[in-house]
């Protein structure tokens, strides 16, 4: 009579006891992996992305402020012919309104009368005006922009101001735009326009940290204090942080300073709403996987099956004969250690495709977003294995001339195709095991294993010579400069390394650009 082993049932359950637990946490890490993995990056491209917008919108609103201080300056040159005449002074600021729908003008003299205004509606002239600012003005004899204050007419208002000297340079006051901040104006129309959605919103701090801009107007006049972002951008500063605003929410801001006027543009998300998005997404990677899931465990259950079955009929066979044959019968089948090798591999067809999804993140971390080059963490890591295995390297430090010209004058977006077609350039040039790094703005590093300064120098001329030579779309042609050290000639700390190839790429630039420096040691 045949009969099930008990040990064999309760084997059944224990390795699905085993097995499920410890496919599910393999899974359920890997997955947490993967979302830290996204979290990181997620908030590192959203704090570069509001850098990227605040400094656009910085650049914009100061050719703005230049624009309207060479449209006072073209007026401060017509009435120094006949600056007393309050008609000409009058014509001026009319033409002023007229001409630009900027901002309301006023001409106000050195006794802080006020001479002349358009419109006349305002009400002011030959009222005198007492605020900071135009006693500021007054005194200084110096083009500026005001800090906001209250008008005559109760307006809260900006004044961009420019001095008046008459022709033989006698001082005799100013003439001054006026720019509204609770009101529809020109300046808060061009803010308005650059709209930023997605969760995200901007806002423009004056020097005395007062709003000057902010999309709940109510908001607008407002002195925010305790914010470490508006103090580092009133500061000067550009760059992006995450930081608690002054409600207390946790945001992911970048911040870009206006020269001009000393204002402070900061463009900002909530990291709940920027997270948001990334759990939507990891909730949809979840959905997708759980077919693999399911075909997983599903597997595990009839491998352990398979695993009890053969020990359940090696335990029958047992209990029916034990004559010698049979024994060593027994003895010689090896079922349990093939079943096992198969569990073994069904387990890693399971876990195969949370490897290559993490595989994936991990390229995706170790790369430039832009030009797909490796990026500074991807660089460290090959270089530590380099230096772990004793093989010596050259270090190319690559420079763009000039390259902010190309950003300034064809825009951002060519900027960043220049970039890319001199990654293309650099790995044209490279070898298999040479390593492309993008590490900074405009700067690039290719490392050379094996090879020594001179060597590396031949190479670098090659490279210098084909970007000199190549055409860049809407640029033209663009010259770089290439600073080499090596490893462990020079030094056999890798930051000191990089510290020689930064002086000699310096060298390069200050004598004269287009050339390749090998460092002193």
């Amino acid at each position: 009579m045949r009969f099930r082993s008990p040990f064999t049932f309760k084997l059944r359950q224990l390795i699905l006891l085993l097995a499920m637990p410890a496919a599910a946490a393999i899974l359920f890490s890997g997955l947490y992996i993967s979302y830290q993995v996204q979290k990181e990056r997620v908030i590192e491209d959203t704090l570069q992305s509001n850098h990227v917008f605040a400094s656009k919108l910085a650049s914009a609103t100061e050719h703005f402020l230049t624009a309207a201080m060479q449209q006072l300056e073209f007026s401060a040159k017509i009435i120094a012919d006949d600056i007393t005449n309050t008609e000409l002074l009058q014509s001026e600021t009319d033409r002023l309104l007229n001409q630009t729908h900027s901002f309301n003008s006023v001409a106000i003299n050195m006794q802080g009368v006020v001479k002349a205004a358009s419109p006349v509606s305002l009400n002011i002239i030959n009222k005198t005006v007492n605020s900071v600012h135009s006693k500021l003005a007054l005194k200084s004899q110096q083009p500026q922009v005001s800090l906001p204050y209250i008008s005559l007419a109760n307006n809260l208002i900006i004044v961009v101001s420019y001095p008046l000297f008459d022709s033989v340079g006698n001082y005799y006051g100013y003439i001054g735009g006026s720019f509204y901040l609770e009101q529809q104006s020109i300046l808060n129309a061009l803010l308005k326009q650059h709209s930023y959605d997605g969760g995200a919103y901007f806002y423009v701090v004056a020097d005395n940290k007062t709003l000057l801009y902010h999309p709940d107007s109510k908001r607008i006049g407002e002195q925010v204090f305790n914010n470490p972002v508006i103090e580092r951008v009133l500061q000067g500063e550009d760059g992006f942080t995450r930081v608690i605003n002054s409600q207390g929410v946790a945001m992911l801001a970048g911040f870009s300073h206006v020269g001009l006027a000393n204002w402070g543009i900061v463009a900002q998300r909530s990291e709940a709403a920027t997270l948001a998005t990334l759990d939507t997404f990891q909730g949809q990677v979840l959905k997708r996987m759980l077919p693999i899931v399911i075909i997983t465990f599903l597997l595990i259950a009839m491998l352990a099956h398979y695993i009890a079955k053969p020990l359940r009929l090696l335990a029958d066979s047992a209990n029916l004969s034990t004559d010698k044959k049979n024994v060593d019968h027994l003895k010689s089948i090896k079922s349990w250690y093939f079943e096992s090798n198969q569990l073994k591999h069904a387990m890693l067809e399971g876990i195969h495709v949370l490897q290559s999804q993490m595989g994936q993140l991990r390229q995706d971390a170790l790369t430039d977003p832009l030009t797909g080059a490796h990026n500074r963490r991807g660089l460290n890591i090959l270089l530590e294995n380099l230096m772990d295995k004793q093989i010596p390297f050259a270090v190319l430090e690559i420079d763009i001339d000039f390259f902010k010209r190309v950003n300034d004058t064809f825009g951002h977006d060519t900027g960043d195709e220049v970039l890319k077609t001199l990654t293309r350039i650099i790995q044209s040039l490279s070898r298999k095991h040479d390593i492309v790094s993008r590490t900074g703005g405009e700067e690039f590093l290719l490392v050379l294993p094996n090879e020594n300064s001179d060597s590396a120098f031949v190479i670098a001329e090659r490279l210098r010579n084909q970007v000199a030579t190549t055409s860049m779309a809407k640029v033209g042609y663009i010259n770089a400069s290439i600073g080499i050290a090596t490893w462990p000639q020079h030094s056999d700390d890798i930051d000191q390394v990089y510290k020689c190839a930064d002086k000699a790429l310096y060298h390069a630039k200050e004598t004269g650009r287009n050339k390749t420096v090998i460092a002193n040691f």
